[in-house]
């Protein structure tokens, strides 16, 4: 059986640490700590404003001194503590002899993979610190990751290492969204250089017409995962060239055609750089699509006797596709002159006609200049193909079908639970179960004994993770309004504003125009009343972000937070500025009601929703993406139902229509029923069964399962597509 993989690298911060306490480099080095709470309270405890600032270990140790080594030494109760996680870290990686990968194939030989998955992704999003996330898919990649480390798979993750990340969101006081590029430091974060067989840093080169562009590898481990950077920006590249992977969804077309050649071409070369042969090639998306190029680049090489045509199609035996949206603006296309240009040196090398690459890329149209479609690419050539959710692949399919020549079947989204659980929530699980959730469980008899928590206790949990939440907004809002020049008057009324006892209800996500951010203030005055009722408080809280090319979404940012300041609902409605996955961890744990309400079926899954029912947090959701499936009656509410009208602003009316009166003869009336002692029982029920739903179904564990039963061992047991 193939193990997980380890990555030879060149060593990183040189930290004076006390031998005793020599553990946390190879600590600070592993992404395990981003999902492990214990660890990044340890690091806070060793430099609290370091970590406050950067929230980057790395950053942490690399400023601590001889003396305070010496007071933490003789702190017995932190030497205890960083022991047990040291310990703890330690038998994470050395095991895994418990997870349900390993128990499979130690039950069956023919489980195992003969060799690593390789799975390209775009952006990853592991933890707040690296800004090399934009949303869902990043998010999606990262759990992805982290629940391979914790079946201790055989897997390797590639992707770009973006200096200046993506965009860092502010909000004037006008509700403007200002862009801001962060930059992403390899030295203060945990990045460190892969090791050539020679012993020299790893560097890779990809052909561009006229010239070729290097790439540094960075090796970002997380826990026993292998993730790949690729890196322009170094010395040995022209200055023009050194931006070309600065910016993650970068607006120029012809540059990001270039990261997408670093990214398939660059990516292939790394890990044969590394002498890794993968089993199964995973294309998460269609940005990566150029893998398949170089790979039959390759093939050529080794088989005089094989054209560029037979060599795609054969490289396609052992890849794997996954679509994540129905909308079209997310399948990514490239004008035919670009790509004719920029795949030049390939064309030259393969001796294929530009028109037959070209018609591989071409999507459904007859067009004679139709652009080249990375989806249409990738579908034509890969073995198989997976939508997100049911309804996803059920869109999917009567899109794609022409061109795949097969249905797109359905790999439902999940979330990596020890990443998205909260705290006191995690605690009072692991409680009942008398399970370590860091780590996925091996399947849903695993969450069986949840049964047994009391409805105080969930209760309790849940409102220790509210007060969190408030707390949290308090100080965000606060600094986001002193910054537009409020009185001291009007940030002491907003600090009072925040109820811990109102219902709380939770919209955060990319503020694209389909998933209708500003829904719930269609009937301003009919809002006003629902939230304004003394006796039954509502607040809303938002965040996210639109893209900086996407005015019609920055035009949806002004105009709820331009409402948020109005007399009718200030106090009522909150907008946090700069979505990450820090705010994200706050709301889906800390609110009372998870809402969510795209135009059907434009939702391909949406995993904020799951994260939240996760944490016993109810949805109140249109039926798409993964509320489609999982919906059940009693674990939240549905607006409308499967049927929708070809006119969007009917639609929209009616969704609102809806919308409100669940709110008003629903949702509020159950939030606010208690019995005798001033629990709400029935809103209790509705958290359980929203815990019931989703604590498996929803999660990653499940999720890597398919892809590794219904994916990766088909491909990799085929026929190899090397010679």
């Amino acid at each position: 059986m193939t193990a997980p993989l380890r990555i030879p690298t060149l060593p990183g911060h040189d930290f004076m640490l006390p031998p005793n306490l020599e553990g946390l480099r190879e600590l600070a080095y592993n992404l395990w700590w981003s999902w492990t709470p214990r660890a990044g309270a340890l690091f806070a405890r060793i430099d609290s404003a370091a970590w406050g600032r950067s929230r980057s270990p790395i950053a942490v140790l690399s400023g601590i001194g001889p003396a305070r080594w010496s007071e933490l030494l003789a702190d017995e109760d932190f030497m205890v503590d960083a022991s047990r996680l040291l310990d703890e870290f330690e038998r994470y990686l050395a095991n895994g002899s418990d997870s349900w990968y390993r128990r499979a194939t130690d039950a069956d030989v023919n489980a195992a993979l003969p060799g690593p998955v390789a799975y390209f992704c775009a952006e990853y999003g592991i933890h707040e610190s690296m800004q090399i996330y934009s949303g869902g898919l990043g998010i999606l990649a990262g759990d992805h990751c982290k629940s391979a480390s914790d079946a201790a798979l055989p897997f390797i993750a590639v992707g770009l290492l973006y200096r200046r990340g993506y965009f860092r969101q502010q909000i004037d006081a006008d509700g403007h969204q200002e862009h801001a590029q962060p930059y992403v430091d390899p030295t203060m974060h945990p990045l460190r250089r892969a090791r050539a067989r020679d012993g020299s840093a790893l560097q890779v080169a990809i052909d561009y017409p006229g010239r070729m562009v290097h790439a540094a590898v960075w090796v970002a481990q997380v826990g026993r995962v292998p993730l790949l950077l690729l890196d322009t920006d170094i010395p040995a590249n022209d200055g023009a060239d050194r931006p070309i992977t600065h910016i993650l969804y970068v607006r120029g077309r012809e540059m990001r055609l270039c990261q997408e050649l670093v990214l398939g071409v660059g990516g292939v070369r790394a890990l044969r750089g590394l002498g890794i042969e993968p089993a199964a090639w995973h294309l998460n998306e269609g940005h990566s699509a150029f893998l398949l190029l170089e790979r039959a680049r390759e093939l050529m090489a080794a088989d005089l006797s094989l054209n560029a045509g037979e060599a795609l199609r054969r490289v396609g035996r052992d890849a794997v596709f996954t679509i994540h949206t129905p909308v079209a603006a997310g399948n990514e296309v490239f004008e035919r002159g670009l790509v004719t240009k920029q795949l030049a040196p390939w064309l030259d090398a393969t001796e294929m006609p530009p028109s037959d690459l070209l018609e591989l890329g071409r999507g459904r149209t007859d067009e004679p200049d139709a652009p080249f479609d990375m989806t249409a690419f990738v579908l034509r050539l890969a073995s198989d193909a997976n939508a997100v959710s049911r309804l996803h692949a059920a869109t999917a399919s009567e899109t794609w079908e022409p061109i795949s020549g097969h249905p797109i079947g359905p790999i439902t989204n999940g979330i990596h639970l020890a990443t998205w659980l909260g705290r006191p929530i995690r605690r009072l699980y692991e409680r009942a179960t008398g399970l370590s959730l860091g780590s996925d469980a091996a399947g849903p008899e695993a969450f069986s004994k949840l049964d047994g928590v009391s409805d105080e206790d969930l209760w309790g949990a849940h409102r220790q993770q509210k007060r969190e939440l408030i707390e949290f907004m308090r100080r965000r809002l606060a600094r986001q309004f002193a910054r537009h020049g409020e009185s001291p008057d009007v940030l002491r009324e907003l600090h009072a504003a925040f109820d811990p006892e109102a219902l709380t209800i939770g919209f955060a996500r990319r503020f694209a125009t389909y998933k209708r951010a500003d829904l719930i203030f269609r009937d301003e005055d009919r809002l006003a009343a629902l939230l304004g009722n003394p006796n039954r408080r509502v607040q809303v809280v938002l965040a996210g972000k639109a893209h900086p090319a996407d005015r019609p979404g920055q035009r949806v940012i002004q105009r709820i937070f331009t409402l948020t300041r109005s007399e009718p609902l200030r106090g009522r409605v909150f907008m946090l500025e700069d979505y990450d996955m820090r705010i994200a961890r706050f709301l889906v744990g800390g609110v009372d009601l998870w809402l969510n309400n795209p135009r059907r079926p434009l939702e391909a899954s949406g995993t904020s929703g799951m994260k939240a029912a996760a944490n016993g947090i109810p949805s109140l959701s249109v039926l798409d993406g993964w509320w489609d499936e999982g919906f059940n009656g009693r674990n939240g509410w549905a607006i409308g139902g499967r049927e929708m009208l070809e006119d969007e602003e009917a639609q929209d009316a009616a969704d609102a229509a809806e919308l409100y009166r669940i709110l008003e003869e629903e949702v509020v009336p159950r939030f606010y029923t208690r019995d005798a002692g001033g629990l709400p029982d029935a809103w209790v029920a509705t958290m359980r069964a929203s815990i019931e739903a989703a604590i498996w179904q929803f999660s990653t564990a499940r999720m890597l399962g398919e892809y590794v039963e219904r994916l990766y061992l088909p491909v990799a047991l085929r026929a190899p597509a090397t010679v």
